[in-house]
């Protein structure tokens, strides 16, 4: 009895679904109705005659037709139900997910770098590589950049036009290993071309003073390094016109790296470079970096005006003129010496004047201190 419950109201149910799937001007009688009882047994005879299988088979593809009815006088779609709603076995296949790979970027040193098999070759591709959409391809090919700058330099030389605008590129990079790459890359075309990337050197000065300062810990290593080099080996006469402006940005850790670079690039010129290039735009230079809000720039500008303290001091030393028993020498009046402190009054404001002499009055004073310390404990010790 109550397996042919079960069956009648699953009938009843099924035929209730293909009712409401038909016209919607089609009769549908109420269940407790004869007629709906003699519809019922009908069925039940024809069904007690199928087999188990094919009673299955229609109940579910019954259920599985989809409802489309009337709800407050509007159309309604009802979605169909998932197989997995409807078959629970289907839940337990699923499909494999797809293995994740793990690219890992080895970091060469320059001196460990290998020769390239094929020269002519990587020079038809490098810049395809460069260029490249996978990240791994643009490694690749920075790394043969850096092979082609010390093993074939002079091959690799009219293509730095297009080479240096894509390192650049690569350098802005998201992922921080083709950012690390590029800076390596950067260094060894310093070390290697020097000048010859001077009218280059805009674009990637600019980015690599930003990657030092605003990015991650291996990453500002690396941009370090590429920024000594290129102070190293690129003409101080040449780099200092393209430092001065990156001196007065906007982002004040840029003027810090700035200020680094410019103080390792001063000293070089030596004596008489400084002398040509105006050791007054160099004083004023310096000057307007001691005001800065960062220690690293404000540190860097001590260090250039010190230096330039020395220079300007060995070039304009004080004569003491000697007492002359001519009356004609002695009614000529004696020339004021230009000191050190003359110069930054003339040169500066008045502020940054006070400020440059504050600095190195401060270092000469202690200088002398100390030397006379040293000589009072000795002649103490005698």
């Amino acid at each position: 009895m109550r397996i042919s419950a079960i069956l009648e109201s699953t009938v009843f149910l099924s035929l209730r679904l293909q009712f409401l799937h038909s016209e919607p001007a089609t009769f549908v009688p109420p269940l407790d109705s004869p007629l709906s009882s003699r519809m019922a047994s009908n069925t039940l005879k024809d069904l007690n005659t199928l087999p188990a299988t094919e009673k299955m088979s229609e109940c579910k593809a019954s259920l599985a037709k989809p409802c489309v009815g009337k709800t407050n006088g509007k159309s309604e779609d009802r979605p169909l139900p998932s197989s997995a709603a409807l078959d629970p076995s289907a839940v337990e296949t699923e499909k494999p997910e797809a293995e994740k790979v793990t690219v890992e970027v080895e970091y060469i040193e320059s001196e460990n770098l290998d020769n390239v098999d094929d020269a002519d070759a990587v020079l038809k591709t490098v810049l395809a590589g460069l260029d490249s959409k996978d990240w791994v391809s643009v490694c690749d090919a920075l790394n043969n950049v850096r092979r082609l700058s010390i093993f074939h330099k002079e091959a690799m030389l009219h293509m730095l036009e297009k080479v240096i605008p894509l390192v650049v590129k690569s350098l802005k990079n998201p992922r921080s290993a083709v950012c690390k790459t590029a800076c390596m890359t950067s260094a060894d075309i310093f070390s290697a071309y020097n000048n010859d990337i001077t009218d280059l050197l805009d674009s990637l000065l600019t980015q690599l003073l930003l990657k030092s300062s605003q990015d991650k810990r291996f990453v500002c290593e690396a941009a370090e390094k590429a920024l000594t080099s290129m102070t190293k080996y690129v003409s101080p006469t040449l780099l200092l016109p393209k430092l001065q402006p990156c001196l007065k940005n906007r982002n004040p850790r840029i003027r810090a790296k700035a200020s680094s670079c410019f103080s390792r690039s001063v000293p070089r010129l030596g004596v008489e470079g400084i002398k040509e290039y105006g050791i007054d735009k160099l004083v004023q230079a310096a000057a307007s970096q001691l005001t800065d809000q960062l220690p690293e720039s404000r540190e860097a500008a001590r260090t250039v005006l010190l230096e330039l303290q020395t220079v300007y001091e060995k070039a304009h030393p004080i004569i003491k003129h000697e007492t002359s028993s001519s009356p004609e020498e002695e009614q000529a009046p004696e020339a004021e010496p230009i000191t050190w402190e003359i110069f930054c009054q003339s040169k500066l404001t008045a502020l940054s004047a006070q400020a440059v002499l504050r600095v190195t009055n401060v270092v000469a004073v202690t200088a002398r201190e100390g030397l006379v310390t040293a000589g009072s404990s000795s002649s103490s010790q005698l």
